[in-house]
């Protein structure tokens, strides 16, 4: 009975967020790896990266294994890049997209959205860096309603829902689109090669646009704007050890997230090009997550593990999600790394 009642309750959670019958106070998409997504951190992100002059990565998430009879999927891939840096004195520009597509539940929830981002970034001094951002893109989802159960197909004989029940859930459409814009700011201070110091501020569905299944209902339909902010840090110890401090807030609606935690880079070939990445964060009130990772020259592979604290473990196993990040990055060929400043401690 305990088991029914629970998986009765997270039916009716997933059912509200996911089909936005009435207010829309779902979470967005969202990795523990937040630091290495920089584009849906913050659009100001684009073009900010310290240690290089482009980026390619992609991002693969796995949740609720253990509770969902299909898993949440989540998956992006991304890139950006500096441009005009020899135009602009002391500043660059920052062009970027990045592809999202998200898997949810028995209905087969999808989720697929494309953003273009567009950045300027700007040198105040020699130790500091302001950086200002948005991007535009189009998001879609769509639903399979006959692979789902409602409440007034239960039956109360069999003890189990029956698709030949007739419901009464109406579907409007099966599928939603809409234009979507974000915006954010970041400020980054560096005072000696030893440290680095990174803070921003976004806000995501800017123009709240629209996301229903349903008619006209008298609800309000439209996504709740989504605030970002985060702060993190890069201490070089010595020509083994950086260490990597964050945290990252969000909220939206009557949800919120709060992650902090400790990570370090650990130098195993003297020169810099062969890293192990070990850290962890807490996901308060929700989940401890440990990472483990490992970089080899320009290539950055890392892992980690939500191990879920919160009431849900009870039902999971304490098995929260598992996520893997794959990052390139790397320098034009007429820069060759030879004069190209960077802003972020390196070995």
């Amino acid at each position: 009975m305990r088991s029914y009642k629970f998986k009765w309750r997270l039916w009716m959670i997933c059912l509200i967020c996911g089909l936005a019958t009435g207010t829309v106070s779902a979470q967005d998409l969202r990795f523990s790896q937040w630091f290495n997504s920089p584009l849906t951190t913050n659009p100001a992100n684009t073009g900010f990266i310290p240690d290089a002059d482009y980026r390619i990565g992609a991002n693969y998430r796995n949740q609720w294994i253990n509770v969902m009879s299909v898993p949440y999927k989540t998956i992006s891939i991304f890139g950006d890049a500096q441009v005009f840096r020899e135009r602009i004195e002391n500043g660059w520009v920052g062009l970027g997209g990045v592809v999202l597509r998200d898997v949810a539940g028995s209905g087969n929830l999808t989720s697929t959205k494309i953003y273009g981002s567009l950045a300027y970034h700007q040198m105040l001094g020699y130790a500091s860096l302001l950086s200002a951002g948005f991007n535009v893109g189009w998001a879609n989802k769509r639903i399979d309603p006959t692979r789902l159960k409602f409440p007034d197909q239960f039956n109360q004989a069999t003890g189990f829902f029956d698709a030949g029940i007739p419901t009464n859930v109406v579907f409007n459409s099966t599928s939603t689109s809409y234009v979507d814009i974000q915006a954010g700011m970041n400020y980054a201070y560096f005072p000696t090669e030893n440290l680095y110091v990174n803070g921003g501020f976004s806000v995501h569905h800017l123009n709240r646009p629209k996301e229903t299944f349903f008619a006209e209902n008298g609800f309000d339909n439209r996504l709740s704007p989504r605030y970002i902010g985060f702060l993190n840090a890069s201490i070089k110890m010595n020509d083994q050890v950086i260490l990597n401090p964050m945290a990252y807030y969000t909220t939206q609606a009557a949800a919120s997230e709060l992650v902090g935690g400790l990570g370090a880079n650990y130098n195993l070939s003297g020169d810099g090009e062969i890293q192990v990445l070990g850290g962890l964060y807490y996901r308060v009130s929700e989940s401890i997550i440990p990472l483990i990772g490992f970089q080899w020259k320009n290539f950055r592979m890392s892992f980690t593990y939500d191990i879920t604290t919160s009431s849900l473990s009870t039902y999971n196993n304490a098995k929260g999600a598992i996520e893997f990040s794959l990052l390139k990055q790397g320098f034009y060929n007429e820069y060759n790394g030879s004069i190209r400043q960077s802003l972020c401690p390196r070995f």
